[in-house]
């Protein structure tokens, strides 16, 4: 199907993502909806450009969407709150690697052999 003609927009800017709600008119007249997400990506040199993906959302499929849209978003704000804490959002952010498999005996053992040297041994 292709976008005739566009008549109503709202634009969300998202840090480096944009999102374009676009209602869009058919050959017939009807009205649909595409959401556009734009990502901006910056090369080596300094120049950009930019990946789109876009959904088409058709008035048939409306109330479903919007359904599982608000079940979903209250899911994750349920289950994680509204803080952001994605790494991609903090400039300072470091990520530390930690291997979870010692258990706490463990490390009671490696730290008590490590410290537990006999020089006599040497």
């Amino acid at each position: 199907m292709l976008e005739k003609d566009e008549i109503f927009s709202k634009v969300l800017r998202a840090g480096r993502r944009t999102y374009f709600f676009d209602v869009r008119a058919t050959k017939a007249d009807d009205y649909y909806i595409t959401i556009t997400e734009s990502k901006k990506f910056t090369e080596e040199d300094g120049s950009f450009h930019f990946k789109k993906h876009k959904v088409y959302l058709y008035k048939e499929d409306f109330a479903a969407f919007s359904e599982i849209l608000e079940e979903m978003t209250s899911y994750v704000l349920n289950h994680k709150g509204e803080e952001v804490i994605s790494e991609r959002h903090q400039k300072d952010f470091k990520r530390e690697y930690h291997q979870e498999t010692e258990t706490v005996e463990e490390k009671a053992v490696t730290e008590k052999s490590f410290t537990d040297v006999n020089f006599e041994d040497i």
